[in-house]
């Protein structure tokens, strides 16, 4: 086997990975690693969880696809299970994270045009972000490293500087901002948190100014800061929802949730999906939510999380020549470091057999499986701190 017939849009690390069990990955040459990519916050179960594997063993046997002419149960019970466990009232199903971003996109300026104003069309997004790959997400992020060589920039989508509360607050009152699109937690660009009292004054700017609030909750939700939803943190809601990665624990599967009202416009025929909401998806997603969901996997990860934090920031004081600075929330936790990231995660990968991923900001990301234990965690330190040592070694024979 080659990649000579494979598009080459990756820069692939050189590791050809056969199988895997709760947070270890084997290489087809039987290493084994610890897994603290975890499919980039996407296996939040891990791998080949015993419910996941039951759920869709079972449901493939019954069936897999049917349009979305027919009703689907499946997605009816999902679509119950995350209106419960949300500020949602209503929830449309994709098969990808950006695809919910796009959905989400197209929900608020429809919503504002079942309102009368569609002249509202601004959408305002932030330096760092990542929404995903599809032309309104890459406009929406506006990271010129994903829009340069695509045509012009799309008409009505604005970059702010994240942090920059005076720049936010003339956005929100432009009179044809539709909504702002943010991260609660910047997951690619560099683990940076927003601050809950920031958030929570957006929510009082959104409400007096009409325009909607867009959480993409993909990479950050899902139990990953130990709540189930990262906003949940600042005890403040969005109008709308992006969400999807551990949602299906590695299947394909995304969701756009909105209240009732900031899903007014999305009507019969505006939108749609061959895939989207499928029975196979929507069996994966009611087990992976049910256990996500439960306040011991929530009470594990902020244990975990609070264990791994605190061996990092010590690890930051012996090797301050190495890291330079610890941040993110929960499970989602971005090391700045001194060397270059990506050299990082091959000396950890290579000599360690410890999997991180990389981030903005010249970070490296640690997003092990919720179900870390807490032997694991140790290990990860362990390898952790065995590169950095490299590391030092390495810079001084630079």
């Amino acid at each position: 086997m080659s990649t000579e017939h494979l598009m080459g849009v990756y820069n692939r690390a050189p590791l050809e990975v056969e199988r895997g069990q709760g947070a270890r990955l084997w290489s087809t040459d039987g290493t084994e690693y610890l897994d603290c990519v975890a499919g980039i916050s996407t296996n939040g179960l891990g791998h080949a969880h015993p419910k996941l594997v039951q759920a869709v063993t079972e449901q493939a046997q019954k069936l897999w696809h049917v349009s979305n002419i027919f009703r689907i149960p499946g997605q009816e019970k999902l679509a119950d299970m995350l209106c419960e466990t949300s500020f949602a009232d209503v929830v449309f199903f994709t098969n990808s994270g950006t695809e919910a971003v796009e959905c989400a996109l197209k929900t608020a300026r429809k919503y504002h045009v079942a309102n009368g104003q569609p002249e509202r069309i601004d959408i305002y997004g932030f330096d760092g972000s990542f929404h995903g790959r599809t032309y309104g997400a890459i406009n929406a992020a506006a990271n010129p490293n994903y829009t340069n060589g695509f045509g012009p920039p799309m008409e009505g989508f604005h970059q702010l500087i994240w942090g920059d509360r005076e720049a936010l607050e003339t956005a929100f009152r432009n009179p044809t901002t539709a909504a702002i699109i943010l991260e609660p937690v910047q997951g690619e660009g560099g683990c940076r948190a927003t601050p809950d009292e920031d958030l929570r004054w957006m929510r009082q700017m959104a409400d007096e100014t009409g325009v909607l609030i867009i959480f993409d909750e993909v990479q950050c939700g899902m139990g990953r800061t130990g709540k189930l939803w990262a906003h949940e943190w600042a005890g403040m809601t969005p109008d709308i929802m992006a969400v999807a990665k551990a949602l299906g624990g590695g299947f394909p599967i995304g969701a756009c949730l909105a209240t009732a009202e900031a899903a007014k416009g999305m009507t019969v025929g505006v939108h749609g999906s061959t895939f989207g909401g499928n029975p196979l998806a929507m069996a994966v997603g009611q087990a992976a939510l049910s256990e996500i969901a439960k306040p011991e996997t929530l009470a594990h990860v902020n244990e975990i999380a609070g264990y791994l934090k605190q061996q990092l920031h010590g690890l930051k004081e012996r090797f301050p020549d190495v890291i330079v600075d610890v941040r993110g929330k929960g499970l989602l936790i971005g090391v700045k470091l001194v060397p270059n990231n990506r050299e990082f995660m091959a000396w950890a990968r290579d000599g360690q057999r410890l999997l991180v991923a990389g981030g903005g900001d010249n970070c490296v990301r640690m997003l092990p499986p919720l179900i870390l234990t807490l032997e694991e965690a140790r290990e990860a330190i362990e390898r952790f701190e065995k590169t950095c040592e490299f590391a030092r070694t390495q810079m001084a024979a630079a």
